[in-house]
């Protein structure tokens, strides 16, 4: 059966056997509760892009952060899920909770050399340049399981790519990539990439697009761009 996930500013098809809650449906992208949450979540000029968008903005407000773990919890709760993964970092902040609310194990996505028997993505290109590939568990994924990965912002997709490229390499599958934030004019170019890599068929899905987040930081006086390179 083909089952229609929207939510995201594309929608992807994909073979399903399991069909997404009322509660999913209700947690479109820039809906009413994205509205609320993009008003704690400004922008600063960092890493020399003028636009960096902060999660700290919400991880500073429990309420608020409690709402997205909600909010994510009830989307995924009736799809079949066998575990949860994060990107390091800030999929580290997001997964755990959400997995907890969940019930399924949390799966770390790290850097090499930071765990012990682990396989390794290939090299893969983000906003920021190329990058070395990421690294999981092998024990971590099973074959067959249904693995949700879990970051804090999609733009070229390049890192989640390789996220999917883990999962795949230990014969799981990727029910869907999630996001709080989506750079929707990245999306043309990260699904022309994703086709050419046999991962047109993964969703991605993002709560809050750009188009809300036009809350611009207060800098203090002094402020200096001191962002380290991804």
């Amino acid at each position: 059966m083909q089952v229609n996930i929207t939510g995201t500013h594309c929608e992807h098809q994909i073979e399903n056997k399991y069909v997404m809650s009322g509660a999913a449906m209700k947690y479109e992208q820039d809906g009413e509760e994205a509205r609320e949450i993009a008003k704690v979540i400004p922008y600063f000029p960092f890493k020399n892009i003028p636009r960096f968008y902060d999660i700290g903005g919400f991880l500073s407000k429990p309420d608020v952060f409690q709402k997205i773990v909600d909010i994510f919890a009830s989307r995924y709760a009736d799809i079949g899920i066998d575990a949860v993964a994060g990107l390091d970092a800030r999929g580290f902040v997001l997964g755990p909770p959400i997995a907890l609310a969940l019930k399924k194990p949390f799966i770390m996505m790290r850097k090499k050399g930071k765990m012990p028997n682990t396989i390794e993505s290939p090299p893969y290109e983000t906003e920021y340049g190329k990058r070395s590939g990421i690294c999981v568990q092998r024990d971590s994924i099973n074959a067959g399981d249904r693995v949700l990965i879990i970051d804090d912002l999609v733009a070229t997709g390049g890192t989640l790519s390789a996220a999917i490229e883990l999962v795949r390499m230990l014969g799981g599958v990727v029910v869907e990539c999630a996001c709080v934030v989506e750079l929707k004019f990245f999306i043309p170019s990260r699904m022309k990439m994703y086709a050419k890599m046999g991962m047109a068929d993964v969703p991605i899905w993002g709560l809050i697009s750009e188009d809300l987040l036009t809350i611009e930081a207060a800098l203090p006086e002094g402020y200096i761009d001191d962002g380290e390179e991804h």
